[in-house]
């Protein structure tokens, strides 16, 4: 035995290799049990485990305000208030709900039954009803309306008035001379306008999110949103801590809260009520749908009178932002839309200029406008996911450097890594900013699940932001992309106006831009549309058109 231990000794571990072996292997238990236990004090700590507090909706846990923010949240609240809708009866038959098809709109006559003429203001008068032909009693249907001339490429946005009674007016300036079509689209009825409320405060989500979480050891997969129904697990709380905005993950099992790798859209609950199925789940029948005229449905306007402004407007009326002819849009706001309709044009603008854009995909197509219209701007290969970005294009000879970056959670998109989730406001904080620095943000179409606090408070945090970037670079133009129709509620339209109001920015009016278009009223628009908006950005950034 000797002699056989003595012959085969050069084959054992040298002392010096059985160390090293120890370490390592001590190394993988600590790395083991920091999974198990969830101990991170071995690392910079990015994420809490927390049970969610301070439950808006019994469990969505909003961005605490302070009494000022309160206050103001507050009025904004007060002046987007949607009518009230009454209570739905249960059972609700689909025969009690607003149906378009019984529902008519009546042009109103002139005065005297004199003619119209460029200026005039045309009024339009709705009157609603249910399936089996009844009158309804109350309001709330979401309207749009709009009067148009496919022959002229001209086309105008309505303001409805709700009367609160089943009757609604809808007020057009007369803008062009020739033929004008009234269309008026029911949207949602008042019905679905109630269980949507009661399901953005009871299921807020319902629209839900994932997260990855990944050690040496493991891969697990939980459910992360700002609202997370409390359970016995605990909760990754991954709260921002310089904008305050919430966001959380339930904690995998054996795992740490600083093992979260990637962030995606999980999905949407389908415990849909029968209210849900009935009155506006319906494309086609009550929902997206025109209401027929009971008489005439067009007007012929003369040219404007001697004396008479273009536009003219009452005491408290809401005013068009503009309008098309003949394919263009126009503004009403005493500006001129200047058209940038050569690469050569649009490249004499943005000479010398950063543009940064931030938001959603409505934002995004801006920026695969600029790329594809420029063909000196060459886009790098980041090698990062197109939904979210960055993305980044540089025109090295005429110095136009363009970029784009998805905003923060909420984000429903494809598999994206969680290092990647930028808030706007914290990006607007990295901006130097400057006379050659254009700053441009869109947020509005990942928000319309959740109670709209959450909105105005995202809004009010970016809105910081901008008042921090145009105090240190005053020269900055920063602009903002409003939402357009689809299928979304007009309140987060109001409450974005409301925010901004009296700020030095400028509003891209979308919403005003595809309601106005003889084109569908898509969630991203068609190209002519977004040619009109990037006329409308070029113009705030180049007033006075160059080359």
């Amino acid at each position: 035995m000797k002699f056989l231990l003595y012959k085969h000794s050069t084959c054992l571990p040298k002392p010096g290799y059985i160390f090293v072996f120890l370490i390592v292997f001590v190394l993988i238990l600590i790395i083991y049990i920091v999974d198990i236990l969830d101990v991170s004090f071995f690392f910079i700590i990015s994420a809490t485990v927390t049970q969610p507090a301070d439950m808006y909706s019994n469990f969505c846990k909003l961005k605490p305000l302070s009494p000022e923010e309160a206050l103001e949240e507050h009025l904004v609240l007060e002046s987007i208030a949607w009518p009230k809708t009454p209570p739905l009866p249960s059972p609700l038959s689909l025969n009690n709900t607003s149906d378009p098809a019984h529902s008519t709109f009546t042009i109103l006559p002139r005065k005297r039954g004199e003619q119209w003429y460029i200026g005039d203001k045309l009024e339009v008068m709705i009157k609603m009803y249910d399936f089996q032909g009844y009158p309804k009693k109350s309001g709330g249907d979401v309207l749009l309306a709009r009067l148009h001339n496919l022959t002229l490429g001209a086309g105008a946005a309505g303001h409805i008035t709700d009367y609160l009674n089943g009757t609604y007016s809808a007020v057009f300036s007369l803008l062009w001379e020739g033929s004008a079509q009234v269309q008026v689209i029911l949207v949602h009825p008042s019905e679905a306008v109630t269980e949507l409320r009661r399901m953005n405060k009871e299921e807020p989500d319902r629209i839900f999110f994932k997260s990855q979480f990944r050690s040496s050891l493991f891969t697990r997969t939980t459910t992360c949103n700002v609202c997370l129904r409390p359970t016995e697990q605990p909760v990754c709380n991954y709260t921002d801590l310089h904008t305050g905005e919430p966001w959380f993950c339930y904690k995998p099992t054996n795992l740490s809260c600083n093992a979260r790798i990637s962030n995606y859209n999980g999905g949407y609950k389908k415990n849909l009520t029968t209210m849900e199925k009935c009155s506006f789940q319906i494309l086609g029948v009550n929902m997206k749908v025109s209401i027929p005229a009971s008489g005439p449905a067009s007007v012929t306007i003369l040219p404007k009178q001697k004396g008479q402004s273009e536009v003219s407007s009452s005491s408290g009326e809401s005013k068009p932002s503009g309008y098309y002819y003949q394919g263009v849009w126009r503004a009403l706001d005493g500006s001129t839309v200047q058209q940038f309709n050569t690469s050569s044009a649009i490249t004499q603008c943005l000479k010398g200029k950063v543009v940064h854009m931030y938001g959603d995909s409505t934002m995004r197509q801006w920026f695969e406008y600029l790329n594809a219209s420029l063909p000196d701007l060459k886009e790098f290969n980041l090698h990062s996911p197109k939904s979210i970005g960055p993305l980044m294009a540089l025109d090295y000879a005429n110095n136009i450097f363009v970029t784009h970056r998805a905003h923060g959670p909420p984000l429903r998109t494809v598999n994206v890594p969680s290092m990647e989730l930028h808030y706007i406001a914290n990006e607007l904080d990295n901006v130097v900013g400057g006379s050659n620095t254009v700053v441009v943000f869109g947020i509005w179409a990942h928000f319309d699940n959740f109670p709209i606090e959450f909105y105005i408070r995202r809004l009010m945090s970016i809105r910081r932001a901008v008042v921090r970037l145009l105090s240190r670079a005053p020269g900055t133009v920063v602009v903002i992309r409003t939402g357009n129709p689809n299928l979304l509620h007009p309140l987060r339209l109001k409450a974005l106006r409301a925010v901004f109001k009296g700020f030095n920015v400028h509003l891209v009016d979308a919403w005003e831009m595809v309601l106005a278009h003889h084109l569908p009223h898509n969630m991203h628009p068609q190209p002519p549309i977004i040619k009109n908006m990037i006329n409308v950005l070029l113009s705030y950034i180049c007033p006075q058109k160059v080359g």
